[in-house]
């Protein structure tokens, strides 16, 4: 685990040529198809080398939830331990590490039609009067959601509508433990002026390697919308503004930049709550690769 930029695909590619392990991506918005650079995504070449599950399973127009990952990652982990090696879970998304490790509430399923509805409401009105929406019918939940995240938003109204029960009221996890045993490693740069070098440095490189291109692709599509949650990923979010003519190319960067440490600042966050977990301050460490065998192979062996 670890924030974004701190280097966890590296380790994971060095440490898939040490150990019997396969990838499996831990990161929401790299299972959608076409967002390569704003993702950081591992190129085709190194996906060739070193094979990683459940990157590319999605078109960017279709959702995919905590709960679809915990389905796939399982299935993932079960073909992996099958055949003798074992599952290296690798990526940032905080959340669907807890999820899986915990599980989830047993929630309602998803109801196309209703979600149509609240996403015509969502387009019509925007996003702050379904935000104060929510805060009359489920305050615990509204207070936990930011404004400018349409789709749990939209979730916490669907459940609403369709059981009458407030998404608050179903606890906060299932009731199925991971059958798994669990190694946690994460990195966690103490030195957060050298992980803000590492963001803004790798912002520029993306939109060097074409990312407006790729973002430009995306938003040309009709039948993708600003809203949706592969569009409002970070990056790409900010790209959708500059091409839009919102803001201009200076904006752009420094948007991007901000949100990029943002996000990261909640990565880190989640991390510090995170237990049984070992970090490595990869800001620091000469050979963040050596501490991180070091550990395994101490773990592995027990």
């Amino acid at each position: 685990m670890g924030p974004t930029a701190a280097g966890k695909t590296a380790l994971a590619m060095m440490l898939y040529d040490r150990l019997p392990v396969e990838i499996v991506n831990v990161d929401a918005a790299q299972v959608y198809r076409g967002l390569d650079i704003g993702t950081a995504k591992p190129t085709l070449e190194e996906r060739v080398q070193v094979p990683h599950r459940l990157i590319d399973i999605r078109d960017p127009s279709e959702p995919y939830s905590a709960a679809d990952f915990c389905a796939d990652a399982l299935r993932a982990m079960q073909e992996i331990t099958a055949a003798g090696r074992i599952p290296l879970l690798v990526g940032g998304t905080m959340f669907y590490f807890r999820a899986l490790e915990r599980g989830l509430p047993e929630l309602p399923g998803a109801d196309p039609a209703l979600r149509a509805r609240l996403q015509s409401d969502l387009d019509r009105h925007g996003q702050a009067v379904l935000h104060t929406r929510l805060t009359a019918l489920d305050p615990e939940r509204a207070a936990r959601i930011h404004p400018n995240d349409p789709q749990r938003i939209l979730r916490a109204l669907e459940i609403i509508t369709l059981t009458g029960r407030t998404a608050s009221s179903y606890g906060k996890q299932g009731e199925s433990p991971l059958p798994y045993r669990l190694v946690k490693l994460a990195l966690y740069p103490e030195n957060r002026a050298w992980l803000h070098q590492r963001i803004a440095e790798r912002f520029h490189a993306m939109l060097a390697q074409g990312f407006l291109d790729e973002a430009r692709a995306l938003f040309a599509r009709p039948d993708l919308k600003p809203t949706l949650p592969s569009l409002r990923t970070v990056g790409y979010r900010q790209a959708g503004l500059y091409l839009s003519e919102q803001i201009n190319y200076h904006q752009l960067v420094e948007m991007g930049v901000a949100a990029t440490r943002q996000l990261a600042k909640r990565q880190l966050t989640w991390l510090r709550a995170e237990a049984d977990c070992q970090r490595l301050d990869c800001s620091t460490a000469e050979d963040v690769g050596a501490l991180a065998l070091e550990y395994l192979f101490a773990r592995l062996s027990v």
